[in-house]
């Protein structure tokens, strides 16, 4: 597809110099096609990125008594790459805005071939429990991917579509996760757990792919700049850390969960590495397709409205893992914990299209209208993505650490669970405290003498409907 006739040539790259998706004639006349084009391809980069991320959880399932790597070992080698990538998002996400969106997803796709090839490397019996986890914590530039592609794809589209663009974009990143997960069980069923490397052997050429077609396809937009201001504005603002710990509960879930799946079947339940791999791609597919349908949801009905029933309905799913690991019943087990995949995947859609919303309905609480409201509603929000998306990701280092703690005091994932069900009992309370009780009509509410960061401040609109 050309590029428009606002694309300039520089910096190296393909430059759009006017963006602005709130001008509906805009939007239909040339800005939805632009935007769906990269959409495409930064969904598949993504997709690749979240795979390697993830690769760890597939490798642990080959690693067999020969490694000599005991179950806690394992849970601390998944936990890695969620560490290194959280900590990268935050990198990640201003380097869109200063290398460009086309530029730095060519780059960050690229960047996964160091992991892949180290882990072809390195993985066989006899190499030390220390390169295992530098290896494993490289491959967190993957986690590193997410930030960079939802700030790019978030300047994109106007506010209206976010939920839904964003769900997109994240949900078919995320199935990167079970994708590797089916690869890793192809090759143990077929060629056996002794041959780790035909993973790499077809990620590999899959990140040059991805690299290559981001440089044909996409496009960087001249628009976005890096603001220190509004990173300092979004570290300051109560909401961003708010939205934080439900990102926690939301995608630290997800990921923490897909990571720990197959080591926690193996261990509650003694299941084979087959066995394991058999089913471990379930949760994390279904969470992923689920997605977009949470930011869908939150488009029609508020995002504060989905989030809050979500958090309900991953409390009563813990509660049934809870009782099927006292009872060893597996069966009731994957219902339980499929459940919250299921769920988990439905928060982050609602719980991303919260934060363009939540800072959009700033703006308009202290006066701001039209493309005013909107350039300061992306400013916030594009800087607070970044460190929301980070702390998040970090919740899945919290859940393996967990995981790995129960399982060497307790043998059993019953007090992980225990502790996951209260946390998310915090996070239904806060949601409902904060953007539901007491919420009114932004046209009801006056720009009062009120404090700018307090989250229940009088100035702020109703967050029921971000």
């Amino acid at each position: 597809m050309t590029a428009p006739t606002t694309t300039a040539a520089r910096k190296g790259g393909r430059w759009i110099e006017q963006w602005d998706p709130e001008d509906e004639r805009f939007w239909r006349e040339k800005g939805e096609r632009i935007a769906a084009r990269n959409l495409v391809f930064s969904i598949l980069s993504e997709h690749i990125g979240f795979s390697i991320w993830s690769l760890w959880s597939v490798m642990v399932l080959f690693m067999g008594p020969e490694y000599g790597v005991d179950p806690a070992g394992k849970f601390f080698l998944v936990a890695m790459p969620t560490l290194v990538g959280g900590v990268l998002r935050v990198p990640y996400t201003f380097a869109v805005a200063r290398f460009g969106g086309r530029n730095w997803t060519i780059v960050s796709a690229g960047m996964l071939l160091v992991p892949a090839i180290t882990a072809a490397v390195v993985m066989e019996p006899g190499t030390s429990y220390t390169t295992f986890l530098v290896v494993a914590a490289l491959t967190g530039v993957g986690g590193g991917n997410f930030a960079s592609s939802m700030t790019n794809i978030n300047s994109f589209y106007p506010l209206r579509r976010k939920g839904w663009a964003l769900g997109l974009n994240a949900g078919g990143g995320n199935i990167g996760v079970p994708v590797i997960q089916l690869v890793g069980l192809l090759v143990i069923g077929t060629a056996g757990a002794a041959h780790p490397r035909l993973v790499l052997a077809v990620y590999i050429p899959l990140i040059v792919v991805a690299a290559a077609l981001s440089a044909l396809f996409m496009d960087n937009l001249a628009p976005v700049r890096n603001d220190a201001g509004a990173a300092k504005e979004a570290a300051r603002d109560a909401h961003t850390w708010i939205m934080s710990l439900l990102y926690i509960g939301t995608f630290g879930s997800f990921i923490g969960y897909s990571f720990a799946f197959g080591l926690v079947l193996q261990n509650q339940f003694d299941r084979t590495p087959l066995q394991a791999a058999a089913l471990t791609f379930i949760g994390p597919l279904l969470g992923s397709l689920i997605r977009p349908v949470g930011g869908r949801l939150a488009d029609a009905h508020g995002g504060a409205k989905i989030t809050l029933w979500t958090f309900a309905a991953m409390a009563a799913a813990t509660v049934v893992v809870v009782y099927a690991s006292a009872q060893k019943s597996l069966s009731v087990f994957l219902v339980g914990f499929i459940a919250l995949f299921v769920l988990s995947g439905l928060g982050n859609g609602s719980t991303f299209k919260m934060i363009p919303g939540i800072f959009q309905a700033k703006a308009v609480a202290r006066g701001l209208t039209g493309e005013e409201a909107a350039a300061y509603g992306r400013r916030l929000s594009g800087a607070a993505m970044g460190l929301i998306g980070a702390v998040g990701a970090l919740g899945g280092l919290g859940i393996n650490l967990a995981f790995r703690e129960s399982f060497a005091g307790a043998h059993s994932g019953t007090p992980a669970f225990v502790s996951f069900l209260a946390f998310y009992a915090v996070c239904s309370a806060v949601t409902w405290a904060v953007y539901l009780r007491g919420a009114r009509r932004p046209a009801a509410v006056s720009g009062a003498q009120a404090d700018a960061h307090d989250p229940r401040s009088e100035r702020q609109p109703a967050y029921a409907d971000v």
